[in-house]
């Protein structure tokens, strides 16, 4: 990349391209998939790093909240393709950071909980964006507050809400959120509690969730499945490394590939595979860097972009791999 940034977003574009966006800095560039090329694009109106990103149906890609070196942010802007420039849309009715924004079925997006406008203040509210007003909603809380957590959309359209922490602890709790009803209940709880873990929904709409740090600060190599029909989890085949602060991404052909991460001492540079199939995880090749807070794209080619994040040393990364 042209530009060093952690604790970035990534997103695959309709014309097949990678938007990333901020990560420390305001800065944003594209990823050509055919010419293997970053061009800059246009710049956001503020430093962000650990906001959101969302792909909007209209091709769009609406960013919100993050921190900005000083602050817990409220705004959010989109990033329109076509002019590769950003505008400022309506802001949000908290700041916050480390929170989850998902994409519904109607083209909303969903924004839970992070940390609010001051420190160690982790939220439990919830709003809606309206792609077609710019304007957020206020809805009901979360049953509690959490940051650090997941979401990801069901088959059936709910958005399950697991893990993360709260000011106390490290959660194991999970909820789901009708975007019909616009409720929140409770549902099956992990197996264990985690945050900094990975979530993927596979092709059957079953949900893998995998390491993380667990309420006693103990990375794990654990990983557990979520049935959406029952509510339940159960838990699965361990990877063979223990990681938090990975990524996880579902690929063409069903498996799904964890990349990096911190082992504890150090960040690593392994990746492996999991087969939904047989519940087995195979070790591949390991990258030539080991990192975290870094992103993990699937291009339209089924090739994996790898970009980012921050090494051992602390030092923040531009470099990118391809798997």
């Amino acid at each position: 990349m042209n530009v060093a940034r952690s604790a970035h977003t990534a997103s695959l574009l309709t014309n097949g391209s990678v938007l990333v966006a901020g990560g420390g800095v305001n800065s944003c560039e594209l990823y050509n998939p055919l010419t293997g090329i970053w061009t800059t694009t246009g710049t956001m109106s503020t430093t962000r790093s650990s906001h959101t990103a969302s792909l909007l149906p209209n091709g769009m890609v609406l960013v919100a909240g993050g921190y900005n070196g000083g602050n817990f942010l409220n705004t959010a802007e989109l990033f329109d393709p076509s002019t590769n420039s950003w505008t400022p849309t309506g802001s949000m009715n908290a700041a916050r950071a480390f929170h989850t924004a998902t994409t519904l079925s109607n083209g909303s997006v969903l924004v839970v909980g992070g940390w609010g406008g001051v420190i160690n203040v982790f939220l439990s509210s919830a709003e809606l964006y309206n792609s077609i007003t710019g304007t957020w909603t206020q809805l009901s809380n979360a049953n509690g507050p959490r940051t650090d957590h997941i979401a990801c959309k069901l088959l059936n359209g709910k958005v399950l809400i697991s893990g993360g922490t709260n000011s106390s602890n490290v959660l194991a709790s999970a909820e789901l959120f009708d975007p019909s009803l616009g409720t929140w209940t409770f549902t099956g709880s992990m197996t264990y509690s985690r945050r900094y873990y990975s979530a993927a929904v596979l092709s059957n709409g079953t949900v893998l969730v995998a390491g993380g740090v667990d309420n006693s600060g103990t990375t794990k190599n654990s990983a557990e499945l979520y049935d959406a029909l029952t509510g339940t989890w159960t838990t699965t085949t361990n990877m063979n490394t223990i990681r938090q602060w990975h990524t996880a991404s579902v690929l063409l052909d069903g498996t799904v590939l964890v990349v990096g991460g911190s082992g504890g001492s150090s960040y690593l540079n392994s990746a492996e595979i999991y087969n939904p199939t047989n519940s087995t995880w195979t070790t591949t090749p390991n990258m030539t860097i080991g990192r975290k807070d870094h992103t993990e794209t699937v291009l339209s080619s089924g090739t994996v972009l790898v970009a980012g994040g921050t090494d051992s040393s602390g030092t923040t990364l531009n470099t990118v791999e391809l798997y």
